[in-house]
C-alpha cells in the first residue's frame, strides 16, 4: 500500500493540525488536507487570551504558525487541494479532489464551521476590530464598553447574559418583535438591568476605519434608518453577531451521518456511523466551540485512528 496514508486529514484549522501532528508523532503515514490555508476561523482572530499557555504573542495567526511547524517537523505532509467527492465505505477510503486523488486507511474530518454573517457592508473588514462571533473569545476585551448583541435565539441571548459580565451595556438587536430563545433564557435577559432591546431591526451597515466606530440599524416595519455612534470618550463599541453557524460538511452529505443542521454526531472517541471516518473540531456536534476543545478533539481522534489501523491493517 505504498499510495495509501494510513490517515488523511481534511482540515487543517486546530482540530486538523492536531490530529496531523498527534498522527504524525505515532508514525503514522500522514496528510493533512486543506482547500485554501491553515487556520480555519481562528487566522482572524487578533487576541487570544483563552488558551492555555498561549501569553507570548496571543494572535490566532501566531498560534497556528507554532501549530503548523509543530505538525511538519514530524514528517506530515500539507497539501493545498479542494475535495469535491469521497468514497469512505470501503476499507480504503479515497478523495477525490481538483489535484488529485488520495487513498487513506482512515480520515478524519475537520472541515470546521463558519458564522453566519450579517452579510453588511464593513462587517468583513472590521472582523475582529469590534466585529466578533465569539463572547467568549471576545468578551472581556470590552470590559466597561457598550456592546450590540445580534439576533434573539438561545445562542443570542446565553451569550448577551454572559457579555453583561463585562460589558457597561449590552443591546440585543433582534430582527423580530419577540425573542425566539427559551422563555427562561428571556426572563434572565429580561430581569438584567445592563440588558436593554431593539426591535424589529437588522444591521444594515457597519462603520469604522480600521476599527467598529458605528452601524447603521434598519427597522424592517417602518424603513427608517438610524446610525449609531460609538461613545465618544471609548472610540468604539462591540458587535456580537450570533444567528447561526455553517458547518461546513457539504461534501460529506450522505456518505457519513449529519444531523438536521448538517453537523456530525460522534461518540466520546470521535467515531462517526463509518468505520474507519471520525471527526474533529467545529464541525461535530458538540456544546462548546473553542480552540481549546477543536485540539482536543483532534488529539482523541488521531489516537483512534491508530487503534483502528492497528485492528484492521495489523499484517
Amino acid at each position: 500500500m505504498e499510495n495509501v496514508y494510513d490517515v488523511v486529514v481534511v482540515g487543517s484549522g486546530p482540530a486538523g493540525l492536531t490530529a496531523g501532528l498527534y498522527a504524525g508523532r505515532a508514525r503514522m503515514k500522514t496528510l493533512v488536507l486543506e482547500k485554501e490555508k491553515a487556520g480555519g476561523q481562528i487566522v482572524t482572530t487578533e487576541e487570544i487570551e483563552n488558551y492555555p499557555g498561549s501569553v507570548k504573542d496571543p494572535t490566532g495567526p501566531s498560534l497556528i504558525a507554532r501549530m503548523v511547524e509543530q505538525v511538519e517537523s514530524f514528517g506530515v505532509e500539507r497539501v493545498t487541494d479542494t475535495i469535491n467527492d469521497v468514497e469512505l465505505e470501503g476499507k480504503i477510503k479515497v478523495l477525490k479532489g481538483e489535484n488529485g486523488e488520495y487513498k487513506a486507511k482512515s480520515v478524519i474530518v475537520a472541515t470546521g464551521a463558519k458564522p453566519r454573517l450579517l452579510g453588511a457592508p464593513g462587517e468583513k473588514e472590521l472582523t475582529g476590530k469590534g466585529v466578533s462571533y465569539c463572547a467568549t473569545c471576545d468578551g472581556a476585551f470590552f470590559e466597561d464598553f457598550e456592546v450590540y448583541s445580534i439576533g434573539g435565539g438561545d445562542t443570542a441571548v446565553e451569550e448577551s447574559l454572559f457579555l453583561s459580565k463585562f460589558a457597561r451595556k449590552v443591546t440585543i438587536v433582534h430582527r423580530r418583535d419577540e425573542l425566539r430563545a427559551a422563555k427562561s433564557i428571556q426572563e434572565k435577559a429580561f430581569n438584567n438591568d445592563k440588558i436593554d432591546f431593539i426591535w424589529n431591526s437588522e444591521v444594515k451597515e457597519v462603520k469604522g476605519d480600521g476599527i467598529v466606530e458605528g452601524m447603521v440599524l434598519r427597522n424592517r416595519e417602518t424603513g427608517e434608518e438610524t446610525e449609531i455612534k460609538a461613545d465618544e470618550e471609548d472610540g468604539t463599541f462591540g458587535i456580537f453577531v450570533f444567528i447561526g453557524y455553517i458547518p461546513q460538511t457539504e461534501l460529506f452529505k450522505g456518505k457519513i451521518t449529519l444531523d438536521e443542521r448538517g453537523y456530525i454526531p460522534t461518540d466520546d472517541n470521535m467515531k462517526t456511523n463509518i468505520d474507519g471516518v471520525f471527526a474533529a473540531g467545529d464541525c461535530r456536534v458538540k456544546s462548546l466551540r473553542q480552540v481549546v476543545t477543536a485540539t482536543a478533539d483532534g488529539a482523541i481522534a488521531a489516537t483512534q485512528a491508530e487503534k483502528y489501523i492497528e485492528h484492521n491493517f495489523s499484517e
